[in-house]
């Protein structure tokens, strides 16, 4: 499985990963809930196993910030928070288990296994697919089309073009794209982003369609039908 890992903790961090790939598991790592919320939204995971207590952005944020975002991943919660209350609260914000700290690795692996095993039935393909009005892009075979007719897309427009569906109706920044699809945690004072924003409007939107791709002035971008 590809899995995510979000803990703070070095300590723990090198543990879990190291039990997580000897058990032959492919496992990234965020040390806090800011990297961890980005790696969790553009990745494509199997499984997240995600700690509760996090610095800039807490567990539970980033759970329901999936959830609302209609990203079904299963989440394992890890806390030293294990009251009843405490448990409930992570099942309700939309976790899959909730292994309260300290904890074994076998364990946790045999939690990660069982909560995989319950996904309902779905094909690959399926699960690989974003939509958008009449937008599609599969992750998988790396197609895209609208209105069924193929759309051709670089390797960054289409890393572009994923980011903005996975946040589709939501303003996305220019700091965010840069962050997620340069690895730029600056502004390199580029028109990097118009240019490649323009490109792929000028791909998705013709002439004849509703304009999907649209910019907010002084914020950003938006992907969605500005109709609905």
């Amino acid at each position: 499985m590809r899995l995510l890992l979000v803990e703070d903790n070095a300590g723990t961090a090198d543990f879990l990963l190291k039990a997580l790939r000897e058990a032959g598991h492919r496992a990234d790592h965020a040390a806090d809930g800011k990297d961890g919320l980005l790696l969790a939204t553009t990745g494509n995971y199997d499984a997240i196993i995600l700690d509760r207590m996090l610095p800039k952005v807490d567990g539970l944020t980033i759970l329901r910030t999936l959830r609302a975002s209609g990203i079904p991943v299963p989440v394992v919660i890890l806390s030293a928070l294990g009251e009843i209350d405490d448990r409930v609260e992570g099942l309700r914000a939309g976790s899959d288990d909730y292994l309260v700290k300290p904890f074994s690795a076998i364990e946790l692996l045999a939690r990660l296994e069982a909560i995989t095993r319950r996904l309902p039935a779905q094909t690959e393909a399926e699960s690989y697919l974003l939509r958008v009005a009449d937008l599609e892009l599969n992750r998988l075979s790396r197609i895209v089309k609208r209105s069924g007719d193929l759309i051709d897309l670089q390797p960054r427009e289409f890393q572009l073009l994923e980011y903005l569906m996975r946040n589709a109706g939501h303003v996305v920044t220019r700091a965010m794209l840069l962050e997620a699809v340069w690895d730029y945690c600056f502004d390199p004072g580029t028109n990097l982003i118009d240019v490649h924003i323009s490109k792929l409007r000028a791909k998705i939107d013709r002439p004849d369609m509703v304009a999907l791709l649209q910019t907010v002035r002084g914020a950003g971008y938006r992907l969605g039908d500005a109709g609905a």
